[in-house]
């Protein structure tokens, strides 16, 4: 896949400062590994892709967290439309750290609050009052549940009104169940914008027969993971990794 990366044009970290889409609507894709290139190729002259010290294809790191009776989870497994998550993202190319809040509200729109660390691993505690400022939880309550990695190729479009991210090589190692589980084939796309602005990659995905699918990685991994929760609301996602061969 490399040889296809390389012939993006590069876009620079301090470039995407005006990219972030904080306040924004994501929609997801879900997609095997063998479909990727066809559209990395089909892309390659509409956008951009972010470089950073000459890596294109970069590792991250997430550790969540939720209440011992996994209430985030539930929210989301219960169908509610205003919800929280917290956790802790590395970006280990650069070595930055955050914890973040993210906030999805009843009109589907996302808020993120965050913080940055010094380290992944600094004690949690330690940010109490942020997460005392910006959660629907008591902080000091909360539990490290699921942790993930995988790599994430982040495209800009040449307009430079949205982003699009494509997960790679997601790995899930549950805290608690001890339980983890490789995803080699899953690629999960991630389409970023500020509205309802032209996309080009939708005509890219239509072609492709790649339909929008949410998929969030935190409520997939745990009921990936942990037997003992309610898991109805993702069995038609469950089945369809299934029928895609993924798990």
């Amino acid at each position: 896949m490399n040889h296809v990366l390389d012939r993006f044009d590069p876009i620079a970290l301090e470039e995407m400062s005006g990219i972030k889409l904080m306040n924004r609507t994501d929609t997801k894709f879900i997609t095997t590994v063998e479909r990727l290139e066809d559209l990395l190729v089909k892309a390659q002259s509409q956008y951009f892709i972010q470089e950073i010290n000459g890596e294109r294809n970069m590792p991250y790191f997430t550790r969540y967290f939720d209440t011992p009776d996994c209430l985030m989870y539930v929210s989301h497994q219960n169908g509610k439309k205003t919800r929280q998550k917290v956790r802790v993202r590395s970006y280990e190319s650069t070595g930055l750290a955050f914890i973040e809040v993210k906030n999805k509200n009843n009109r589907g729109r996302t808020k993120k609050k965050r913080i940055s660390l010094e380290d992944k691993d600094m004690p949690f505690e330690l940010y109490n009052d942020f997460l005392g400022q910006h959660l629907s939880y008591n902080p000091e309550i909360l539990l490290p549940q699921i942790e993930n990695k995988f790599n994430r190729i982040t495209l800009v479009n040449k307009d430079k009104t949205e982003r699009l991210t494509i997960d790679t090589s997601l790995q899930l190692d549950n805290m608690l169940t001890g339980n983890k589980i490789l995803l080699d084939r899953l690629v999960i796309i991630e389409l970023k914008r500020d509205g309802n602005v032209y996309s080009p990659i939708r005509d890219i995905m239509c072609d492709l027969r790649i339909q929008p699918q949410g998929f969030s990685k935190y409520c997939m991994g745990m009921a990936l993971t942990n037997e003992s929760l309610k898991r109805n609301r993702f069995k038609e996602r469950l089945m369809l990794l299934e029928k895609m061969q993924i798990i």
